[in-house]
């Protein structure tokens, strides 16, 4: 199954829900105000911000005066290129090699999941992985990670439960380096964003990789879960702040009907999705792909 398809079934929902409405909008509005004020309310329940839900039916808009559109159909291809070109505009290259993938999030979002995913998914690329269990404060966190970690075929770097997550940062950057490991993948203990003495071990952690190991291509991710809605830009605005986030991983995306928050990441943080979990398998996990997205949802 390609790209595609999997964004396709796991959007089902949101086709349905988004594209149903855009096509009674059509419907019922010629082109015009009224038409342009009702797209941008169809955006933003959608989970698309308010100032990015306007920006993009500002873009649709010029588009459609200075080219003289008036067929609904012709209207539909420039909104799908409008969105597409948002997300293109923050998106980032493939990680170098080698290379440290350390993701934070939320508690819930599926962290230690995307985990064992992402080991798998670079395993099938060829590339030699390890994973580093720095959620040292759930209970059983670092369990949960080595059976992920068996699954995929993968070493684990793991200490005792309440141990310093800065610790077991360093102790998995040495092995790395002394392994030679493509990837490395750090799992975080999930944080709430307020919270001001957790944001400072993500910082923590952080300078540990920048000092031991600058010369690894280094991303920061937040996971978010895709059904969250537009509180996504708050989290990731702090999340941000604190740590420098490169982009962003996806998870539940079959569970969504909206997911419009991703073009407001995109637009007003340029924060980029690299990868998107389709379902529960260890094989459904892809890198992100801005037009399959935006075709799936329209």
């Amino acid at each position: 199954m390609g790209i595609f398809d999997k964004f396709f079934n796991a959007l089902k929902k949101t086709k349905d829900g988004f594209g149903a409405k855009l096509r009674m909008l059509f419907a019922k509005n010629k082109l015009g105000d009224e038409f342009y004020e009702d797209l941008e309310e169809l955006l933003i329940a959608s989970d698309v911000s308010v100032s990015t839900a306007g920006e993009v039916v500002e873009r649709v808009k010029k588009r459609a005066i200075a080219e003289k559109l008036k067929d609904g159909d012709y209207v539909v291809s420039l909104l799908r290129d409008v969105l597409v070109d948002i997300l293109e505009e923050s998106e980032v290259e493939q990680p170098a090699y080698p290379c440290v993938i350390m993701l934070v999030g939320v508690n819930g979002v599926g962290k230690t999941t995307t985990v064992g995913k992402l080991a798998h998914y670079y395993l099938k690329q060829g590339k030699s992985v390890t994973v580093a269990a720095a959620d040292t404060f759930r209970a059983a966190a670092s369990d949960q990670l080595a059976i992920w970690a068996e699954r995929a075929k993968v070493r684990i770097v793991r200490h005792e439960e309440g141990s310093d997550p800065a610790a077991v940062v360093y102790d998995a950057v040495c092995s790395a380096k002394a392994k030679k490991t493509d990837v490395l993948i750090i799992d975080t203990a999930g944080r709430l964003h307020v919270k001001d003495n957790l944001m400072n071990e993500l910082k923590k952690m952080d300078r540990v990789v920048l000092r031991e190991y600058p010369e690894a291509d280094f991303l920061k991710l937040l996971v978010l879960d895709a059904t969250t809605g537009q509180n996504a830009v708050n989290q990731a605005r702090v999340f941000d702040e604190a740590v420098s986030l490169d982009g962003l991983v996806l998870t539940k995306l079959d569970g969504t009907a909206k997911g419009g928050f991703v073009f407001s990441l995109a637009e007003e943080l340029g924060l980029p999705v690299l990868y998107a979990g389709v379902g529960e398998k260890m094989d459904d996990l892809e890198y992100f792909d801005s037009r399959a997205f935006v075709e799936a949802i329209l």
